[in-house]
């Protein structure tokens, strides 16, 4: 198979995957029929442009095959129909060749996705799949699920949206407030999924943090009064200002604590900072902007040499408030062991429930076993955490005591 035919199919399936599927079912109002079909189409691709060349515009290539198997999958025969598919046909084509408007058809497809009848625990790893391109297990282990129950969760969905005919459309102002939480909880387990990728050498990962700030911003701008909004973008913006130091010049991980300051992104710091105030003018405190404010306390701690540890206990106290979870709970147990109440925060780790296989849990733990002297404990924790980790820098970083020297701040799920 040619390497630049290989290379255009997967550039294709990483960046414009959503895009396609949004196009395919905002008409059919099929999600499985359209990644059915799309899947079809990749398929094509990597058989025929090793030997065709590939084309011009890649995405109107895909689209157009994509169409032409959706056409046959409905056995459309009456002439009519199928010169008005065709003439809608070119529209999209030319569309998928200009640059993406504001709102286009994946920012209506995820609001599809957030819609009342969809189930609420599954209209985030929805979107991650259908807009995103996340497999069910890479999703699965994000939600503390199996994958096997994720995939049905998602099949189920994707029938419901079919069967009751959910309209593919970004929802006007009276309804849009109750799905909001929604995109912007995965628009951020996007960047979570993208954080983890620290040197981009993962192609089902490659960009997918770039591109959640990217809808990050859109829904922002779509939600101008939306400090929620607001607050995601600044708490992203914070935690990729650090991309660049958290690996030293060999590939090693490095603590936050650790970090060579100067290859921090000032310019997003001070763009985090300026969506942060902004956010804050509302008086409306939410998990996003409660999320972005530890993350420039982070900073500010290591930028300044403040000890910032009691405020930053507050606020995870109302994180766990506002938005309980295991990410929060866990990096809470952590702030507390380093403001000195190790004992508490230990009981806080072992109150969670279904941790056993979670990566952080078990690095959160080692940390605070550490803090409280139980140095054996504390190792033993490592290692399993180290167990849990696919990524080699990670593994060796817990392994060599990585985790008793400096706590590692990281989005929390």
């Amino acid at each position: 198979m040619s390497e630049s035919a290989r290379r255009a199919a997967q550039s294709a399936a990483r960046t414009s995957y959503g895009r396609l599927v949004a196009m395919l079912a905002s008409r059919s109002g099929d999600i499985a029929g359209a990644e059915d079909a799309l899947a079809d189409a990749f398929a094509a691709a990597l058989a025929t442009w090793p030997e065709r060349g590939v084309p011009d515009n890649p995405l109107a290539w895909l689209l157009t095959a994509a169409r032409r198997n959706l056409g046959h999958a409905r056995g459309r025969k009456a002439t009519i129909a199928a010169g008005e598919a065709t003439m809608i046909l070119f529209g999209e084509e030319r569309a998928a060749a200009e640059p993406i408007p504001f709102g286009d058809d994946r920012l209506k497809l995820m609001f599809v996705c957030a819609h009342p009848a969809i189930a609420a625990d599954v209209q985030a790893p929805l979107m991650l799949q259908t807009v995103l391109g996340l497999d069910a297990a890479r999703i699965a282990a994000s939600f503390l699920v199996s994958p096997a129950a994720m995939g049905q969760r998602l099949v189920r969905a994707k029938a419901k949206i079919r069967d009751a005919r959910i309209a593919f459309v970004v929802p006007d102002s009276d309804a849009i407030g109750a799905r909001t939480g929604a995109v912007l909880s995965a628009i951020y387990a996007a960047y979570g999924t993208g954080w983890e990728d620290v040197l981009g050498a993962d192609a089902k990962r490659k960009g997918l943090a770039e591109e959640a700030i990217w809808f990050g911003r859109l829904m922002a701008e779509l939600l101008p009064d939306d400090p929620e909004a607001m607050g995601l973008v600044a708490l992203m913006l914070h935690c990729e200002a650090r991309r660049p130091a958290r690996r030293d010049g060999d590939g090693a991980f490095v603590a936050l604590a650790d970090q060579d300051m100067p290859r921090w992104s000032r310019p997003m710091i001070v763009e985090a900072e300026t969506w942060l105030r902004a956010a804050a003018l509302h008086r409306t405190p939410g998990r996003f902007q409660t999320e972005a404010a530890i993350q420039s306390l982070h900073a500010q701690s290591r930028m300044t040499g403040d000890d910032l540890r009691v405020p930053l206990v507050r606020l995870y106290d109302l994180l766990v408030e506002l938005a309980p979870s295991a990410g929060a709970a866990v990096a809470r147990a952590v702030a507390h062991a380093e403001a000195g109440y190790a004992d508490a925060a230990l009981a806080q780790l072992d109150d969670l429930p279904g941790c056993a296989t979670y990566q952080p849990y078990w690095a959160a733990r080692a940390r605070v076993l550490w803090l409280g002297g139980d140095e054996r404990a504390a190792r033993t924790a490592a290692s399993t955490a180290a167990g849990l980790s696919d990524d080699p820098a990670v593994r060796a970083f817990l392994l060599g005591g990585g985790a008793f020297r400096a706590a590692a701040t990281a989005p929390s799920a």
